[in-house]
């Protein structure tokens, strides 16, 4: 079932583990072992998790790193429901699969 406007990961990310836990973005820049300017991009969501930053996340803050890859996606996939337009798109025929 698809989420309703989902989350940015790094909107997850200041909502349920810094701002909670007085975390702040220089300490889990340290953790991380990124550059700020790397965490700053997602936490404000302009940058995606890669599958690497989904291994350290996974490390520094717990959580699979399929599980953060799948919030990603839950936010790509939201975002172009909202823009992509696909009425010029047609169905093909297939006769085998």
């Amino acid at each position: 079932m698809a989420m309703h406007n989902p989350p940015h990961p790094g909107e997850f990310i200041a909502e349920v583990y810094l701002e909670p836990n007085n975390l702040s973005v220089r300490e889990l820049v340290a953790k991380l072992s990124v550059s700020a300017s790397t965490l700053h991009r997602i936490l404000i969501g302009t940058s995606a998790i890669s599958p690497e930053m989904a291994l350290r996340l996974s490390k520094a803050l717990g959580r699979s790193p399929e599980s953060w890859l799948a919030m990603q996606s839950n936010y790509d996939l939201w975002q172009a429901r909202r823009r992509v337009k696909l009425g010029n798109v047609g169905k093909v025929r297939l006769t085998a699969a």
